[in-house]
């Protein structure tokens, strides 16, 4: 029986990962503010840690937000802190993990609008959100741990039902609101939930990669064609465009960041094409199909109980 180590398993993608590793029989191990370690107490952290198979740090405040000074602290700090002090806990450990797979993001590459940005060939970025990817693969590549292969994930935007994205989307859609978001021609890559962690156990199985993996769909849309996409997954024959300066004030209004939605995001997952990985889930047609069905809009109307 294989055991993985998940930290920062509360998540919609730790959730999903204890999910389904656990049915296919998986021993599950969680480190986080609860679980069966805890950050902080580092024994306990190196005993969950001695001897499992895989380790999949997941760990970091959400960057859906808006990015005021205390929240840029914690979205690095909740980062880079819980990968370093990870890094501590396995160079502890008397037969540490053999894999460790920490995540990172695809946007660290930069803005790209004329070239797909692979692990061979991407371009670092610049400001916030690439200062923090490019910290939190700093402390990975620091943590002392000859006998475990570090690997960062470049993880791009996961959807899947009930969870990441799409809910937002759907919402949008189903109001009218659908159409592209500024210029519309900013691109978009994915992967769903479930390539996700297939791409992981995948990895796990491949000793021969290295580095920094990009964990994407090898079919990239632009927002306009993600859009229409939703449309037509949910049978909306209308959306309204949203310019870039209606939705920065309306990413005031719901707290977060317009770079979500208006960076350009064309990211390969070079590395899995060629050690030939396969995808479930390769296009957003697809994808949405599955999603869509499993995505609630609003909370069901609960009746009131007769006066007797």
């Amino acid at each position: 029986m294989s055991t993985m180590v998940i930290a920062g398993a509360s998540g919609f993608i730790g959730s999903y990962f204890r999910r389904e590793l656990t049915d296919a029989g998986w021993t599950v191990l969680t480190i986080g503010r609860s679980g069966d370690a805890t950050w902080g107490d580092a024994a306990a952290m190196t005993a969950v840690l001695e001897g499992a198979d895989l380790l999949v740090n997941l760990a970091g405040k959400s960057v859906s937000c808006r990015y005021t000074p205390a929240n840029r602290a914690e979205i690095f700090r909740s980062r880079v802190e819980t990968t370093a002090e990870l890094g501590r806990a396995i160079a502890a450990c008397q037969v540490p993990p053999r894999d460790w797979f920490n995540a990172s993001t695809g946007t660290i590459y930069r803005d790209a609008r004329d070239r797909a940005q692979t692990e061979r060939d991407g371009e670092l970025g610049t400001g916030f959100s690439v200062e923090v990817a490019r910290g939190w693969e700093a402390a990975l590549a620091a943590a002392v741990t000859p006998e475990t292969r570090k690997i960062p994930l470049r993880i791009t935007i996961v959807m899947g039902p009930g969870g990441g994205v799409m809910r937002p989307f759907v919402t949008l859609v189903r109001l009218g609101l659908g159409g592209r978001m500024g210029a519309g021609t900013q691109k978009y890559s994915w992967i769903h939930v479930t390539d996700l962690l297939r791409a992981v156990l995948f990895i796990h199985e491949q000793p021969g990669i290295a580095g920094p993996v990009n964990i994407a769909s090898p079919k990239p849309v632009t927002n306009a064609e993600l859009m229409a996409e939703v449309r037509r997954a949910v049978r909306m024959p209308f959306g309204v465009p949203t310019p870039a300066w209606l939705l920065g004030m309306g990413a005031v209004l719901i707290c977060t960041e317009t770079e979500l939605v208006l960076k350009s995001r064309w990211v390969l997952p070079q590395k899995l094409t060629d050690a030939e990985f396969t995808w479930r889930f390769p296009s957003l047609r697809g994808a949405l199909a599955d999603i869509v069905a499993g995505v609630p809009v609003v909370a069901p109307v609960r009746t009131p109980r007769a006066q007797s």
